[in-house]
């Protein structure tokens, strides 16, 4: 499928405006010490802020694109084809919890199986990346004068490859410690951060068996527009499955992929 430049600036400039709100909200509430938090019934933890975000960004949404459905992680919604918005108000809520600054609220717009608009927020890391189809993947940060363009390493063998995972969690028995043994260097920076990393060719692969579609959507554009790979960790063909992901930059995924889907 060709993509247009610029056809998405419209969605990405909203997805953009509802991070900045959604920043405000988030910092507003890291490290408060009377944070409201319960435990959901899969016995993860959600906090008001995760709430309030999501609430924000459905009702800045049924203002601005009234016909678009939403899905989001606190309060569901149909996963339908055509044009829909999915949202994580707080990926990596564990962290934000315990006043870890590596979480980000997640912003997407896909329309049927592809994604075309990302937006990762992550405020108390002072950074953000964000991507729209055809016109490549951006990043800012506390050291950046300008905004700067993401591109994937040019690493092409996984001894050079440094790795980065969240956890060993789900993973296929033994598949973790070979791709550990395989590559030169591995770190747990985790959630959305070893994805980006990827698009902004620090990290060379990153790989997680267990996210759910809100936890996925956002990263897939920017990895990819910044030249990057992004699939399935299961081996669906829809990127879109809720089954975990790999990210590599390229030239390493069939490698990597082997190890990680024996």
């Amino acid at each position: 499928m060709a993509y247009v430049p610029g056809a998405y600036n419209d969605d990405l400039a909203l997805a953009l405006r509802m991070a900045d709100q959604a920043d405000a909200m988030t910092l507003a509430s890291f490290r408060r010490d009377d944070l409201a938090i319960e435990t959901k019934p899969d016995l993860t933890p959600v906090t008001e802020a995760d709430r309030g975000v999501e609430r924000m960004v459905r009702e800045t949404l049924a203002q601005e694109r009234p016909n678009d459905p939403v899905l989001g992680e606190e309060y569901g919604g149909t996963d339908t084809g055509g044009r829909r918005w999915i949202i994580d108000p707080i990926d990596g809520t564990k962290n934000f919890v315990r006043g870890v600054p590596v979480w980000a609220t997640l912003i997407a717009l896909a329309i049927d199986h592809d994604v075309v608009v990302g937006v990762v927020a992550a405020p108390a890391m002072g950074r953000r990346w964000w991507a729209a189809r055809g016109a490549g993947a951006w990043t800012r940060g506390p050291e950046d004068s300008a905004d700067r363009r993401c591109r994937v390493s040019a690493v092409r063998e996984l001894s050079d490859a440094s790795f980065s995972f969240s956890d060993g969690v789900g993973w296929p028995h033994g598949c973790l410690d070979q791709m550990m043994d395989s590559t030169w260097r591995t770190r747990g920076y985790g959630d959305f951060w070893s994805h980006m990393l990827v698009a902004e060719g620090h990290v060379d692969i990153a790989a997680e068996p267990e996210l759910d579609i809100w936890d996925l959507a956002a990263l897939v554009p920017v990895v990819e527009e910044a030249g990057g790979t992004i699939t399935p960790f299961s081996g669906d063909s829809k990127i879109l499955s809720g089954a975990g992901a790999i990210s590599t930059n390229g030239l390493l995924h069939e490698a990597a992929s082997r190890i990680i889907r024996p």
